[in-house]
């Protein structure tokens, strides 16, 4: 069996990734960094949880290590974690800087670097979906430290596909808002007036689902985008058409 590796991949839009990953016939790895009722629901419904904060090279090192030993090189890793500690620039403090980058960015170099040379290895023709955000191209207020990170995948996403091909893939899907738990909490989406205001600016008048991201992944990790790499894929309803 093939398998599969996401981080943050117990909750959210994370979970709906092993979720489709697990439909397509994979064995889903999915890491997380705390929460152990979510864990223990993935697992509950097929998903492989271990724990581990993407941040600590150490700890990525000796997981990725673990999951090689378990079950193979992966054919697919998604590098999902990601944190938001949003602050105005002047009140942002260092550790709030640290924490994201850490996280958002790399984490994602820490993992990729830890499986990949198991990938090659076993010349596997692999493929590294790295999810983004919009505002990695659009600025926001109060998030210098979320945009700068995921800013910087962009570009990680770009020259690991250089220097990976032709064996593996690397490209980076970038959601719209999308409909979490998370999402709905932290605009106060729960009122009808609140909701047609934010998606006033967007096409589709709508927010995006999981299922929708989902079908994004799937179309990244299977043959009909074998011709490519490097790219990044916008799946937003057209709010922002860049």
């Amino acid at each position: 069996m093939r398998t599969a590796v996401v981080s943050g991949g117990t909750r959210g839009m994370g979970l709906a990734f092993s979720l489709r990953l697990i439909k397509l016939g994979y064995r889903v790895v999915a890491l997380y960094r705390a929460d152990e009722t979510a864990a223990a629901a993935a697992a509950a419904a097929g998903v492989v949880p271990m724990m581990v904060d993407v941040a600590d090279a150490a700890a990525v090192t000796e997981v990725a290590e673990r999951i090689v030993a378990s079950y193979g090189p992966p054919t697919v890793l998604v590098n999902n974690a990601g944190v938001n500690v949003d602050r105005p620039f002047l009140e942002m403090s260092v550790d709030d800087w640290r924490r994201v980058l850490d996280t958002n960015l790399s984490g994602a170099f820490y993992l990729t670097r830890a499986l990949v040379p198991a990938m090659l290895g076993a010349q596997l023709d692999g493929v590294v979906v790295n999810v983004g955000a919009t505002t990695g191209i659009r600025p926001r207020r109060d998030g210098v430290n979320y945009c700068a990170s995921k800013a910087g995948l962009l570009q990680l996403t770009k020259c690991l596909a250089l220097e990976l091909a032709p064996r593996i893939r690397v490209n980076c899907l970038i959601p719209g808002n999308t409909e979490t738990e998370e999402l709905v909490t932290r605009f106060r989406l729960d009122g009808p007036a609140d909701r047609a205001a934010f998606v006033a600016d967007v096409p589709q008048r709508r927010i995006g689902t999981p299922e929708e991201i989902s079908d994004a992944l799937e179309f990244l990790v299977g043959p009909g985008s074998s011709f490519m790499t490097g790219q990044k894929l916008i799946v937003d309803g057209g709010q922002f058409m860049w």
